[in-house]
């Protein structure tokens, strides 16, 4: 016996899927090859602006809520990346006392301002962004781009753990929605077109226009990707990279690393042990991160928008004991490249790095605050790495390895980001790439792609987006005529 809900959203979903394409753009040629139209494709270069425009205004965002929330209030200025900031080191901090204070603030007006006004905007961005474009592409609330962006400067700015992509690409797919309700497009040309927004806003934000819209049709599914959304994914991120790039410069993240690579067979080994613990810490990211906000939820006698305030005030108490944890997190990885800093290191520090940063974004999102999953998870690998490239230097001499181990941990550090969260995205082919375009440097694929194989094999099918769907085929039928 058929299921009248179940019916009815179709016939909904098929009346929508009906609704008709202004005149001005009707008569453009369809590109049956790829799943697309000349619509969509020309659609998506003002998406591609617009993400463009949002990634520089959310880095300004982050900078001034960093300068008057962490620097200015707490003492404290965090390590930035070589391609944004120089790669300077971390300052010392001059009030530890209000480290906690500082970052409990950001998580209390960050609560605030999301449960009061768009509750939509809670959490990790990504994951809204594809449970938006699996249910009904055209309803992205105009609110929710807004209070996204303003809600996540406050608490990356402030200290909290979060990434920039899950906001940017929140802002973006935003825009794109808004597009495809003003222009009544069907339900599966918004699909489409909501997707080039996602992928625009990350390519934008971390200057990888191929990885990034690679990453748009790959996040969708577990174990397929949206192939229809490929060209205008393509088109907007390239004019999102170059919009961005015009005005921060179009130098890689991590900057330049052209001389990366194994330097012998032998290391091979090393990288497939690198990836097998890269699956385990991936599964614990995702065990963690659900198993913090299903507590939080659970809290009901504290109000929602107090949890993140709460939240914060663990995650600036664990800042002071590892201050690669505050914030984005992206200047510590560009510390990991260094040989003298790992060195400098204790191994047990830089084996809790990793561990910390997990409990720290766990917290800061989990609880309801505002902030991306994806940057924390490519620390989170990055750490692992170079703690796998410290190890492997002190067994070195005393197994006879001589010869074995490159003189710089940088390979190391990249495979552990793509073994990591490629594998816990179930996104391996964009993530080798971004990563590559990330560091100017191709010379980490071959060997990324072993650890990266070991690390989906541990991971199985779990994911740390819950709103991925496994194929296209368990969609709601969405498409025109149907």
């Amino acid at each position: 016996m058929s299921n009248p809900l179940r019916a009815d959203r179709i016939r909904r979903l098929s009346l929508a899927g009906r609704m008709v394409v202004p005149a001005r753009l009707r008569h453009l040629p369809r590109l049956h090859r790829y799943g697309g139209d000349t619509r969509i494709l020309l659609l998506a270069i003002p998406i591609g602006i617009v993400a463009g425009l949002g990634a520089l205004l959310f880095k300004a965002g982050i900078e001034w809520g960093t300068h008057f929330f962490l620097t200015g209030l707490g003492g404290y200025t965090p390590a930035t990346t070589i391609g944004e900031g120089g790669g300077s080191p971390a300052s010392a901090f001059l009030r530890p006392w209000a480290i906690p204070l500082v970052v409990g603030l950001g998580g209390l007006i960050a609560g605030f301002l999301v449960f009061t006004f768009a509750p939509e905007a809670e959490g990790h961005g990504t994951d809204a962004a594809i449970k938006a474009i699996h249910e009904d592409p055209t309803r992205i609330r105009a609110r929710v781009v807004f209070i996204k962006l303003i809600a996540s400067a406050v608490t990356i700015g402030s200290g909290g753990s979060g990434g920039r992509e899950g906001p940017t690409a929140q802002i973006s797919s935003g825009a794109a929605s808004m597009l495809a309700r003003r222009l009544h497009l069907s339900l599966a040309d918004a699909r489409l077109l909501v997707t080039a927004g996602m992928a625009s806003g990350i390519a934008s934000i971390f200057r990888a226009p191929l990885g990034g819209a690679l990453l748009g049709v790959e996040l969708l599914y577990s174990d397929d990707l949206e192939a229809d959304a490929l060209m205008p994914s393509l088109v907007a991120s390239v004019v999102g990279y170059l919009v961005y790039g015009t005005a921060t410069g179009f130098q890689p993240i991590f900057g330049a690393h052209t001389t990366v690579g194994f330097g012998s067979a032998a290391q091979f080994p090393l990288f497939a042990i690198l990836g097998l613990a890269a699956g385990y810490v991936a599964r614990m990211y995702a065990w963690m991160f659900y198993a913090t906000a299903r507590r939080f939820a659970s809290m009901h006698r504290i109000p929602d928008w107090v949890r993140p305030g709460l939240a914060g005030l663990l995650v600036g108490a664990i800042g002071l004991a590892i201050p690669g944890v505050l914030g984005t997190g992206y200047g510590t990885v560009s510390q990991m490249f260094s040989a003298q800093y790992v060195m400098s290191l204790p191994i047990l520090v830089l084996l809790l790095v990793p561990i910390a940063k997990i409990v720290a974004t766990s917290l800061s999102i989990g609880s309801g605050g505002s902030g991306g999953v994806f940057g924390p998870g490519m620390v989170i690998g990055a750490t692992l790495g170079a703690a796998a490239w410290r190890i492997a230097e002190m067994i070195e001499t005393p197994m006879h390895l001589e010869g074995t181990l490159s003189s710089s941990p940088d390979i190391f550090v990249f495979v552990g980001m793509v073994a990591v969260f490629g594998a816990i995205s179930h996104a391996p082919l964009a993530m080798m790439l971004m990563v590559a375009e990330m560091t100017g440097d191709l010379g980490v694929v071959a060997p990324a792609m072993l650890a990266l194989a070991i690390s989906a094999l541990v991971v199985g099918p779990r994911s740390i987006y819950r709103s991925q769907l496994p194929t296209r085929f368990d969609r709601i039928v969405d498409d025109p005529g149907l």
